[in-house]
């Protein structure tokens, strides 16, 4: 992917702070009242000096209110810091919160074709991790600017009325120091670019361990995970070596020059001395603002380290928000669909991004109102592919999928997806209660309709044994549930929903024969009048099928009754026969 440089990047961040306008507008005062302070404190230094030192006596009364001066101009400065490290951090926090929420819609809309190329892991990295630099980015990126902008043009200004020559000589370090910084910034930022994607591939390869951690035990193969992973630290230590190795020359580089700035001062301002165009007292206040300039130096060199690590993240967060959303609802969609009226799939052909082969080639078929149809097939036949186009999870590459004579995109995505339900092998239960999961398939249910629904899916009698019945935590992806409960959860979940056209992909093949025959009953329910595929990995579940379409890679090679297509010897006999009642998953 192409690198948008700093300028462009800052230019898309701006907008972010349109919300928090008077809180920006705000810790940038504050900005100014600390860059004040730090100029005003030197100034009355140098003014009690020579005050002093030009009298025969002590003046307590000028000693008195400079004193009262310095105190209130460190009080000034106390209260505008606590405002640019309270509410200045909060902002920055919001504008986190509202990227997040940006990425996490973003993410909500991709299709499936983005999953099937990007590692969890490394998603959670981008909104989590990436996002989290951006809070002090937010903050200290207008501010610091501010701040180094006032305290260099007024320490420039005022020493320069005391000697405009020692000021210039001062100041002409200033460009080789910032050279240096610049320099080492674009390496620093390679670095942390380097180390961010190091992260991501350890976070990824810790969320695929974790999630598959019975596989890992079910092969003793804690050894083999370990030593990828260690593989995975060591070189993500050798690219923070590498990122400190930088930071090392930087620092050292720019304590250097702090070191020299002292020097050239003391030993020019001697000179003028002795030349008589300056003062001691002139001298210890350019120490002063040298000290100043130093800080101000220091401050910005500390902050571009943060700034490459907010645009890091910021540009990896511009990289997911860039990504083109393929699947939409078309601008003027057909309202007039009736998903009562059946599917067809009018020469669907289908092939995955990067793949050259075809899945499906000029497929058609028709599945006639409340009609019962059962799809098999060898592996690979793209039996599962086929219920994921009708919802729209992939876009056909050719061909049409129709609902009630209108094309599926020609509707609204969400119009479309609340009239499809979808059973699938793998159930996925959030982490909740078996009433929240439930639920989901219409939020806002009532109890009754929630129960009701629980009973015609075979599952009010298991969860009432649970320890706490409905407001049992089904643990994450429902792993305190045998497959056979959270299988019968998803189908209260989906009477819940109560869509017209239904879509059964394998929803028992992981299953034994106790959980099956369970579970086939409550699908059997579910499947009264209603529009329904399915999937068929086991003939048990496809017997009852009005129509069986059997499909090869050539496509569809017969069709009929479970008992025609017996009788004809063909293609689902030699399955039948092969399988002893089990047909191969696609």
């Amino acid at each position: 992917m192409k690198t948008d440089s700093n300028k462009a990047l800052l230019k898309r961040f701006i907008p972010y702070y349109k919300p928090y306008l008077g809180i920006f507008l705000l810790d940038l005062l504050c900005a100014l009242g600390v860059a004040v302070a730090g100029l005003v404190f030197p100034m009355l230094v140098r003014y009690l000096l020579n005050e002093c030192l030009a009298a025969d006596q002590i003046l307590w009364r000028s000693i008195i209110i400079v004193a009262a001066l310095m105190l209130g101009v460190r009080l000034v400065e106390m209260l505008c810091n606590y405002y640019m490290t309270t509410v200045g951090h909060i902002m920055g926090s919001k504008v986190e919160a509202n990227m997040r929420r940006d990425l996490y819609i973003k993410l909500l809309n991709l299709s499936a074709s983005f999953y099937d190329n990007h590692q969890v892991g490394d998603l959670m990295s981008r909104v989590n991790n990436d996002l989290f630099e951006i809070t002090e980015f937010a903050h200290h990126c207008p501010e610091e600017i501010f701040l180094a902008v006032v305290r260099l043009v007024g320490v420039f200004i005022y020493l320069s009325l005391i000697n405009i020559w020692l000021t210039l000589i001062l100041f002409a370090l200033l460009p080789p120091l910032i050279a240096f910084a610049v320099i080492n910034n674009k390496r620093m930022r390679s670095a942390f670019s380097s180390q961010r994607r190091k992260i991501s591939e350890i976070n990824s390869h810790l969320e695929d361990s974790l999630s598959g951690m019975s596989v890992i035990k079910s092969f003793a193969n804690e050894d083999v995970e370990t030593e990828k992973f260690e593989r995975n630290n060591d070189e993500f230590v050798e690219v923070k070596r590498k990122s400190y190795k930088l930071m090392g020359i930087f620092h050292s580089g720019t304590l250097f020059s702090s070191g020299l700035m002292y020097v050239v001062t003391v030993v020019f301002g001697v000179l003028f001395i002795k030349q008589g165009t300056l003062t001691t007292v002139d001298l210890i206040a350019f120490l002063l603002y040298v000290n100043t300039l130093l800080s101000t130096i220091q401050t910005i060199m500390a902050y571009m380290e943060q700034f490459q690590r907010g645009v890091s993240g910021f540009a990896r967060f511009v990289e997911i928000m860039d990504e083109p959303i393929t699947i939409v609802s078309p601008p003027q969609p057909r309202t007039d669909v009736s998903f009562d009226g059946g599917i067809e799939f009018r020469d669907v052909s289908f092939s995955y991004d990067g793949a050259s082969k075809k899945v499906l080639s000029k497929l058609s078929f028709k599945v006639a109102e409340g009609e019962s149809i059962a799809v098999v097939g060898p592996s690979g036949a793209g039996k599962t592919t086929i219920a994921n186009i009708i919802p729209r999870f992939y876009d056909t590459t050719g061909g049409d999928v129709l609902i009630g004579g209108v094309s599926v995109r020609d509707m609204t995505l969400k119009t479309l997806r609340e009239n499809v339900g979808i059973v699938q092998q793998n159930v996925y239960l959030f982490y909740g209660s078996v009433r929240d999961n439930i639920l989901y398939g219409r939020p806002g249910a009532s109890e009754e309709e929630i129960i009701e629904a629980a009973k015609r899916a075979g599952a009010h009698e298991f969860i009432e044994k649970l320890e706490n019945g409905y407001d049992t935590v089904c643990g994450e992806r429902g792993v305190k549930l045998s497959g056979g409960q959270k299988q019968r959860i998803a189908i209260a979940r989906l009477f819940l929903k109560n869509p017209p056209l239904l879509i059964l992909d394998e929803a028992t093949s992981a299953l034994d024969n106790e959980s099956e025959r369970l579970v086939q009953a409550s699908l059997d329910e579910l499947a009264k009048n209603r529009t329904t595929i399915t999937i068929a990995h086991r003939l048990t579940t496809i017997r009852k099928a009005d129509r069986i379409i059997v499909l090869t890679e050539d496509g569809i090679a017969e069709e009929g009754s479970h008992e025609q297509l017996i009788k004809r010897k063909g293609v689902y006999f030699s399955l039948y026969s092969l399988y002893g009642g089990e047909v191969n998953a696609g």
